[in-house]
């Protein structure tokens, strides 16, 4: 990289800077990266004096205070939402974009009252697997002809509730389900009864089709 023999004026105070000897000239740094030698001057003045910088910058300083503050003072469990709504309360003009910003920058999150999933099925890989007796078609033509079983989970206050269904796929109608507390591998099977008594077959069985979220129940289903 080439030296130039010429001083370096800082226009944010006006001396002259002259490298020692080994010194690289800031100018033909700024060249290769490249930003205007003025930017970097400018950059070094803010440093040393920090009401030269955008008033931008200072509002989020000011803001981050604020933030950091509310969130301590609520035991640290409160979130964008009520972080947000706590300043307005008093009297800060934000948007909750600006403190959802602040807190991704201060690394401040709010607690959450359970987990986003829970996972209700851990596949076998080394097992079988039911065979799909109705290869993806899902139609029927007549009531009780395909029955569809398929179990869910839905939270609570007090936790997750385990939901087990059948469907009747002809009039998309829920003939039977159960709900539990813990995930009983006959969870399936006592969905399945309600469904019989309450639509007794005449001539033939319906065909029930597993999905795979209800795959823990291998017997008793044809």
């Amino acid at each position: 990289m080439s030296r130039r023999r010429s001083s370096t004026a800082d226009p944010s105070d006006g001396r002259v800077h002259r490298p020692a000897p080994g010194e690289v000239w800031v100018e033909p740094i700024c060249a290769v990266l490249p930003i205007a030698p003025a930017l970097y001057y400018e950059l070094k003045a803010r440093g040393r004096d920090p009401h030269r910088r955008p008033a931008r910058a200072r509002r989020d300083e000011r803001l981050c205070e604020h933030i950091r503050r509310v969130w301590r003072e609520n035991r640290e469990v409160y979130g964008v939402r009520k972080v947000w709504k706590q300043l307005r309360r008093e009297g800060h003009a934000v948007a909750r974009c600006t403190v959802a910003r602040l807190m991704r920058r201060l690394g401040l999150a709010g607690v959450m009252r359970w987990r986003k999933f829970t996972v209700t099925t851990i596949p076998d890989t080394a097992a079988a697997r039911p065979p799909d007796l109705v290869t993806r078609q899902f139609t029927a033509v007549r009531p009780n002809q395909l029955w569809v079983a398929d179990l869910t989970y839905v939270a609570t206050w007090r936790g997750f509730v385990y939901v087990a269904f059948v469907i009747d796929v002809f009039s998309r109608r829920i003939v039977g389900w159960r709900a539990s507390t813990s995930l009983r591998s006959d969870l399936a099977l006592d969905a399945l009864e309600p469904a019989l008594y309450d639509r007794p077959i005449i001539q033939t069985e319906p065909l029930v089709h597993r999905l795979r979220s209800a795959g823990r129940v291998r017997e008793g289903l044809p």
